[in-house]
């Protein structure tokens, strides 16, 4: 797979802010189910330079992350990433989340990368320990008008 990675431009941040739906219980991560979220990535200010695109060889959007450093704890970063819904089901998770560890190991100085991920996302959770990530935590976090439980999960990269 030939992806690459680029800042999020604010056409491809409204495909996915406006265009991408998830089928089922994954349309908890419609970006249109939170409505801070939504404007977080619909503008340049609040997305500031944290957002990523990763494009394929036809430069089609095919995922977002996005990475922010803790102020709390040296070298550590948060990530939310999203694959987009036509590729999701397919098995490309690990490579996809590979692919962007890759590109943040190279870009960024990072010791470790904390995620957090619903509770009833068993199927991000085993691609995430798959590569590494180990839960830490299970814990209550607002977003989509209400409170959900979530687990935090952290990957070292030292050593």
């Amino acid at each position: 797979m030939a992806w690459q990675v680029a800042q999020l431009t604010q056409e491809n941040a409204l495909i996915v802010a406006n265009d991408w739906h998830y089928d089922g219980k994954y349309a908890f991560y419609d970006m249109t189910a939170d409505p801070e979220d939504y404007q977080e990535i619909i503008s340049p200010v609040l997305r500031k330079d944290h957002y990523y695109q990763v494009l394929n060889e036809n430069k089609t959007l095919v995922g977002v992350f996005a990475i922010e450093p803790i102020d709390t704890e040296k070298d550590t970063y948060e990530l939310g990433l999203g694959l987009a819904p036509r590729l999701t089901g397919q098995g490309l998770g690990q490579n996809f989340l590979d692919f962007i560890l890759d590109d943040i190991q190279k870009n960024f100085s990072v010791s470790t990368i904390i995620l957090d991920v619903a509770e009833f996302n068993v199927r991000a959770q085993k691609v995430y320990q798959k590569l590494g990530f180990k839960a830490v935590r299970r814990h209550s976090q607002k977003t989509n008008c209400s409170t959900y439980p979530f687990i935090e999960m952290r990957r070292d990269f030292r050593n």
